[in-house]
């Protein structure tokens, strides 16, 4: 029977801490242990309390809680970076329909860190085509957007790189925010470390990714067009 989640613990949080700085495969199979109780195993309970809330806003959601399905992996791919850390300091799940190329499909995500923890919805990376069926959509039915893009109320903020230039002079600014962004992920990030502490994260995460629901099947929208540009 999989663990009810109860929050992590400082252990965890610390060990994230250490990894940054010793960062060594040594140091890590030594502290395995801690990594596989105090992060792996809260997490996935997270992962499994929150499925049923998540399977409610899309069935077709991956909400197995394992490693290279909705957890992240704590060990780095180094063969393409100059950044040659074994390990990551921080950890993350994901809920997001199987893609090819999950960097540019529309994802709700969580992350903790030693001295953080976020949570929202967005891209890792939308590609330009992805942007552009956005950016069409919010051209020919800017009513509907912004309708849409309210649900992206505190707590929550857009971020993502912005084009130097506007795209379109005089545009609304409140879709002009968006439209000019190159990717785009809707988010809270939270220094208050007690939250994570205990079962309280699960009922805000479910508020949280509730409230953004709107915004998600939006992009899903996008998504369908993108994939059937001409139906």
């Amino acid at each position: 029977m999989m663990m009810q989640f109860n929050g992590f613990n400082q252990q965890g949080l610390t060990f994230l801490q250490d990894v940054r700085i010793q960062n060594s495969k040594e140091w890590f199979e030594e502290h395995r242990h801690i990594y596989d109780d105090e992060i792996l195993t809260p997490f996935r309970a997270l992962v499994t309390d929150l499925t049923q809330c998540m399977m409610l806003i899309d069935p077709e959601f991956e909400t197995r809680p394992s490693i290279g399905k909705t957890l992240s992996r704590i060990h780095r791919d180094t063969r393409f970076s100059h950044d040659k850390s074994r390990y990551r300091s921080h950890m993350w799940l994901t809920f997001k329909r199987h893609s090819k190329d999950w960097k540019d499909a529309p994802v709700y995500f969580f992350e903790i860190a030693p001295d953080f923890y976020r949570y929202g919805l967005g891209y890792y990376s939308a590609s330009r085509q992805t942007m552009d069926v956005l950016r069409l959509l919010m051209r020919t039915e800017p009513k509907d957007f912004l309708a849409v893009a309210k649900c992206s109320k505190p707590p929550f903020e857009l971020v993502g790189e912005s084009y130097k230039r506007p795209l379109i002079k005089e545009q609304d600014a409140s879709i002009a925010n968006w439209y000019n962004r190159k990717s785009f992920a809707v988010m809270h990030t939270s220094q208050e470390m007690e939250m994570v502490f205990n079962d309280g994260l699960v009922s805000q995460l479910e508020k949280g990714f509730k409230q953004l629901a709107p915004l998600y099947h939006y992009l899903m929208r996008a998504e369908m067009i993108k994939r059937n540009p001409e139906e």
